[in-house]
C-alpha cells in the first residue's frame, strides 16, 4: 500500500552495505520474485532489522532529450529500442515498463535530487499487484488496468485498521478504507498525490501512468535522496512499513537491475 533521467544508460543497480550479505540477499530474490507468496500491502513484521540498501539508478535513455518535464504522457518519454529490450530482458510487461521508466524520467526533471530509479518502482509494482496482471489483470495500450484491483477491506483483521475516509469513492466501501490500483493506494494518499500520467487530464488511480507517477512523486516526497540507503528504506517504508516488504522490494529492485543489465 502506498502511502520520483535525463540522457542515457541502461538500467540501474542495488547498493548493498550495512547489514545486507550477498547471500541473504540472492535468497531475497527467491521470495521477492515468487507470485505464490505477495504479502499483503497492509500488515507484517515491522521490528526486524531492516536492511541497509540504497538503489543507485543510472539513467534510462530518454526518447524526448531535454524535454521530460514537458512531455504530457510518461510511457512517451523511454527510448523505445531501450524499453523493448528491458522487458525482454527483465520480464516487466512492456507497458508497465514504460510507466515506471516515464516516471523515472520525469521525476529526473522535477526532482533531480530524489534519485528514484525506474527498478524500484518496478518492484514495488511486483509486489503490490504482479504489475497489474493479480487475478487475470490486463493493461491495456491506453494504461487502463482491467478488471479494477481492489484490495481488502483495512478492518484490522491482519491488516491495520482504516475506518473509510472517502465515502468509497475510491474503493467502493463506505465502512473500511481498501488499497486501489496497480500500484495499491489508500484514498487518503491517492487524495493528497493523486497524478496525471499520461495527460488526459485527470488522475485515475486504475490507470498505470497515473498510478506509476502518483507513487513516485510519493517515494520521492517520502524519502529524500533515494541513493541513500537510509532514505531508500524511508521511502519503501513509506508505502509499507513491513521489513518483509522492504526486503522483497529490495530483492525484487535488484533482480531487474541485474537483468536489464545482463547481469542474471
Amino acid at each position: 500500500m502506498s502511502g520520483s533521467t535525463r540522457t542515457r544508460v541502461v538500467g540501474a543497480v542495488l547498493a548493498i552495505a550495512g547489514v545486507l550479505a550477498a547471500a541473504a540477499l540472492a535468497g531475497w530474490l527467491v521470495v521477492g520474485l515468487s507470485t505464490g507468496e505477495r504479502p499483503d500491502a497492509t500488515s507484517g513484521d515491522s521490528t526486524a532489522t531492516a536492511p541497509a540498501a540504497a538503489v543507485v539508478p543510472t539513467e534510462t535513455p530518454a526518447a524526448h532529450d531535454g524535454s521530460e518535464a514537458v512531455v504530457a504522457d510518461i510511457s512517451t518519454l523511454p527510448d523505445a529500442s531501450w524499453a523493448d529490450r528491458t522487458a525482454a530482458a527483465t520480464g516487466i510487461p512492456l507497458r508497465a515498463l514504460l510507466a515506471y521508466a516515464g516516471a523515472e524520467l520525469r521525476l529526473r526533471a522535477e526532482q533531480p535530487t530524489c534519485g528514484l530509479g525506474w527498478n524500484t518502482l518496478a518492484a514495488i509494482g511486483w509486489v503490490e499487484s504482479e504489475h497489474g496482471s493479480i487475478h487475470g489483470g490486463t493493461i491495456a495500450p491506453d494504461g487502463l488496468v482491467s478488471p479494477a484491483i481492489v484490495g481488502i477491506p483495512l478492518d484490522g483483521a491482519g491488516v491495520e485498521a482504516i475506518a473509510d475516509t472517502d465515502g468509497g469513492l475510491l474503493d467502493g466501501d463506505t465502512v473500511w478504507d481498501r488499497a486501489v490500483g496497480p500500484m495499491q493506494f489508500i484514498p487518503a494518499t491517492w487524495g493528497q498525490f493523486a497524478a496525471d500520467g499520461d495527460g488526459d487530464g485527470r488522475a485515475d488511480v486504475h490507470r498505470i501512468d497515473d498510478a506509476v507517477l502518483t507513487a513516485a512523486r510519493y517515494l520521492c516526497a517520502s524519502g529524500g535522496d533515494l541513493r541513500d540507503a537510509a532514505d531508500w528504506i524511508a521511502a519503501v517504508s513509506s508505502y509499507n512499513s513491513s521489513i518483509d516488504y522492504n526486503h522483497r522490494v529490495a530483492a525484487a529492485a535488484d533482480g531487474y537491475a541485474a537483468r536489464a543489465e545482463g547481469r542474471d
